[in-house]
């Protein structure tokens, strides 16, 4: 079965209004190239507010149901099976960063809440963010089960794992991950390495394919204009065997475009038998914080 997907790479303006508009346009020209799953990137409506910790940003998530609305409209209208991130206020204090899920008539095939939640300089998102209780659950689509995680999940292999034994035919991963520009290019390559390396051995590890979208563009911390993220791109389609399909440049603006063959985790899986070799008789240290 082959699937042609979309990924789209994009930058935040200045309001939410015209980074969303300048979104559209984006799926538009998805939907012209023939795509069925469209993929945005984390938080993809606005600027990435974490960069900071502001009561105020709180009030990004009072529109949840109506972002949820539009969305599905927009998946409807395109026909479409869209992946979203959204900031949820849940109820008041419990935030989440919310992955929903819509299919092409517009109805919400699943929604999945990030369970990793980093705290760092310029990603303090355990300021904002509960931690998600959907748990690592696969969501059932017309075009497949939809293996749908977020950002800072990418780096835990226990989370990729768990969408592949639960049945997940895809790994996707919405993504906010950018440089200091005060950080040395060979620190700044290595982080690039890693990101790219670590997420290629969820599907080899897994037999599976994935997706993971990233934002570009520098976004400034408005309590120090000076200093900012400035987002790495490189989105990028790998196969199950960790081949890299189409992948994006560090700077653009993009949709990019790739077919992935559903029918090769079969055939990866038998010739790499990961599963059939797993000993999980012996893996419950892996159920410690640390194994002293």
């Amino acid at each position: 079965m082959l699937l042609k997907v979309a990924l789209i790479q994009q930058k935040s303006y200045d309001t939410k209004d015209e980074t969303i508009q300048k979104s559209i346009s984006l799926i538009k020209e998805a939907k012209e190239k023939g795509a069925k799953l469209v993929v945005l990137q984390e938080l993809h409506q606005d600027r990435y507010f974490c960069i900071n910790e502001d009561t105020k940003n709180f009030k990004k998530a009072e529109g949840f149901k109506e972002d949820i609305k539009f969305w599905s409209n927009i998946a409807k209208k395109f026909e479409i099976l869209l992946v979203t991130s959204l900031f949820e206020q849940r109820a008041s204090g419990i935030y989440h960063n919310t992955a929903v899920v819509f299919e092409s008539n517009g109805e919400v095939a699943g929604k999945y809440r990030k369970m990793h939640i980093p705290d760092d300089p310029g990603f303090y998102e355990k300021f904002y963010f509960t931690p998600g209780d959907i748990g690592f659950e696969p969501i059932d689509t017309s075009i497949g089960r939809l293996g749908v995680l977020i950002c800072w999940d990418q780096w835990f292999p226990e989370a990729a794992r768990i969408m592949a034994l639960k049945g997940a035919q895809i790994l996707i991963y919405p993504t906010a991950i950018g440089w200091f520009d005060e950080d040395s290019k060979e620190q700044k390559d290595k982080q690039l390495d890693s990101w790219v390396t670590i997420q290629r051995s969820h599907a080899v590890a897994n037999g599976l394919p994935l997706i993971s979208v990233n934002r570009v563009g520098f976004e400034k911390d408005h309590t120090n204009c000076l200093k900012g993220i400035r987002f790495w791109g490189n989105s990028f389609v790998c196969g199950a065997q960790g081949e890299i399909i189409k992948k994006a440049d560090e700077k653009s603006e993009t949709v990019i475009i790739a077919e992935i063959d559903l029918d090769k985790t079969k055939e990866a899986r038998d010739i790499w038998p990961f599963f059939r070799d797993r000993r999980i008789e012996s893996y419950s240290p892996i159920l410690k914080r640390y194994d002293d």
